[in-house]
C-alpha cells in the first residue's frame, strides 16, 4: 500500500534526523503522518497533513494509549535511538549495553506489539538497523550486535505477521543530531573520513535514508528484507 492519501503512517522517533526526514517525505506524498515523541512540542516543522502526539516508547502503557489514540493506520516506522555508543570490549559496560539494546531493539519490539491491534492487515512495519551489521570494526561491537539482532528479528517477524510486511533499513553514518555530542570540528572530520571511505564520497543525509523507508512502504511484494543504505561502504 503506497504512502499516499488517505494512507496513514506512524513514525516513532520522528523528532529529528532520519525519523523527521521520513515523516516529511511521507507527508509530501499526501499521506497523513502521525509522529510519536516524548514531547510533541519538540518535533520539527511538520506540514498540515501531519500530527505530533506524545509517547514514551520505553513505557508499554504509554504505547498502548498512543496507538489507541492513533486508531487505524497503514504503516509503522521505528527510528527511535539514543546517541551511538562506541567502545572497545575492554571497556564493555553491561548496563550501558543494555540501555543501548533497550531503545533500539527491545522497545522496538514492544512498539510493534502495541501497534498490531490497529495496524492494517495489508500494512507494513519498517525497523531500523545499521550497516555495522555487515562490516564490523574496533569500537563497533554494540552497533554491530544490535543491528544484526534487528536484521534477524525482521526475518522471523515477517513470517509470523504475514501478510503484514516487516522490513528494516540499515543506514551507515548519517548527518543527524545523534552526533551533536561531538565537537563540531571533530564531527566534520569524522564525516569527511567516513564519507571518503564510501564509493560515493560522502556520508548520507537523512533525506537519502528516508527514501528507503518510503520504498519499503510502497513495495507491496517485499517482506523480511533489509535495505542497506551505505553509499557502497561495505564494498570498500
Amino acid at each position: 500500500m503506497s504512502p499516499t492519501s488517505p494512507t496513514r503512517v506512524v513514525v516513532l522517533g520522528g523528532t529529528s534526523g532520519i525519523g523527521l526526514a521520513v515523516a516529511l517525505a511521507a507527508a509530501r506524498t499526501g499521506a497523513h503522518v502521525v509522529v510519536g515523541s516524548r514531547s510533541a512540542k519538540s518535533v520539527g516543522h511538520l506540514p498540515a497533513t501531519a500530527t505530533a502526539l506524545p509517547v514514551d516508547v520505553t513505557s508499554s502503557e504509554s504505547l498502548r494509549s498512543f496507538f489507541a489514540e492513533v486508531g487505524r493506520f497503514d504503516h509503522l516506522v521505528y527510528t527511535a535511538g539514543d546517541a551511538l555508543v562506541r567502545a572497545a570490549i575492554a571497556d564493555y559496560d553491561p548496563e550501558r549495553a543494555r540501555r543501548f539494546f533497550d531503545i533500539r531493539l527491545f522497545h522496538a519490539l514492544d512498539s510493534m506489539r502495541a501497534a498490531l491491534s490497529t495496524l492494517s492487515p495489508t500494512g507494513s512495519i519498517t525497523l531500523t538497523s545499521g550497516a555495522a551489521a555487515y562490516r564490523g570494526g574496533a569500537g563497533r561491537l554494540l552497533g554491530s550486535a544490535v543491528s544484526g539482532a534487528v536484521n534477524s528479528a525482521v526475518r522471523s517477524l515477517a513470517v509470523e505477521l504475514a501478510p503484514v510486511r516487516v522490513n528494516a533499513v540499515a543506514p551507515t553514518v548519517v548527518r543527524t543530531p545523534l552526533w551533536s555530542g561531538m565537537a563540531e570540528e571533530d564531527r566534520e572530520r569524522m564525516f569527511a573520513l567516513v564519507g571518503g571511505g564510501t564509493l560515493l564520497g560522502r556520508v548520507a543525509e537523512p533525506e537519502d535514508v528516508a527514501k528507503a523507508y518510503l520504498h519499503l512502504m510502497d513495495q507491496d511484494y517485499t517482506t523480511g528484507t533489509v535495505s542497506l543504505v551505505d553509499g557502497g561502504a561495505v564494498l570498500t
